[in-house]
């Protein structure tokens, strides 16, 4: 009966500490709230007051020029190639980081955590800053572009694949290991196939974020559909800008619809 008697007298103590972290939690998550909404100056009643402006500025891109749509189709055409180079780049680089970036398969500690590192760094700079940095060192262009695509979703790719090969099954590379086969061939017959529907569908996806990527990119200086884009819309062409924002709702509806089947199918 003592037993039993201390066995209950523990769960209000534990229920007590329970609801004092969550209290604790909501009063900081509520504190930061309160602390970032002043700091950006949150106002909703500025939407509502901006109402009439939005309007005006929309009805500009009612009426889309198509007298430059052939300049425009092959821009768009850039910004594709731009996602498709840059997102093949990133996908063959990140798979010899990946590993090496895997903590059950890199070769010592001090690789694993240089080799994370790195794929932080990537990860952490936006695409933007690389693709100033990339037309400052190469000069402004679609090549500018896809390098400053394909070094950040080498790290998108890295540390996504990298965590993967972290979740393996290892009963199945250990089986392949008992055969007596060479580790390149562990490799191939016991961890790729665990990882690679995973990491093809993860390549899928950030192909369709690059594209919208690639738009962003020529807004620096990067080539592409993006860089018409910010030229009309900075002199007020209103109604090209509206052709080329068309295109580039089409372009990414259609990539995405491509992928979605692709995935569906074929992964």
């Amino acid at each position: 009966m003592e037993n039993t008697r201390e066995y209950t007298l523990d769960i209000p103590e534990k229920k007590e500490k329970n609801v004092f972290l969550q209290l604790l939690m909501l009063f900081v998550f509520v504190t930061a709230m309160v602390i970032s909404a002043v700091i950006i100056e949150f106002n909703p009643f500025k939407i509502i007051g901006g109402i009439k402006n939005s309007i005006l500025f929309i009805s500009g891109f009612l009426n889309p020029s198509f007298s430059r749509i052939g300049v425009y189709l092959q821009a768009c055409l850039v910004t594709l190639s731009i996602a498709v180079w840059g997102t093949f780049l990133a996908a063959v680089t990140a798979v010899p980081l990946a590993f090496l970036g895997a903590s059950n398969m890199t070769p010592n500690i001090v690789i694993y955590n240089i080799v994370r590192r790195i794929l932080d760094l990537f990860r952490a700079v936006d695409i933007l800053v690389f693709a100033l940095i990339f037309v400052v060192s190469v000069g402004l262009g679609p090549f500018a572009g896809m390098m400053a695509l394909a070094i950040h979703t080498t790290g998108i790719l890295g540390k996504l694949l990298s965590e993967t090969i972290e979740s393996i099954d290892e009963g199945q590379v250990e089986g392949v290991e008992a055969l007596g086969n060479h580790p390149l061939f562990v490799t191939i017959y016991g961890v790729l196939p665990q990882v690679m529907p995973n990491y093809l569908s993860y390549v899928l996806l950030r192909f369709e974020s690059n594209v919208r990527s690639a738009t962003v990119v020529g807004l620096v200086g990067g080539g592409g559909i993006g860089f018409y884009l910010w030229e009309n819309m900075r002199s007020f062409q209103d109604s090209q800008s509206a052709t080329i924002i068309l295109l580039i709702i089409l372009m990414v509806v259609s990539i995405d619809n491509i992928s979605k089947i692709i995935r569906q199918n074929f992964i």
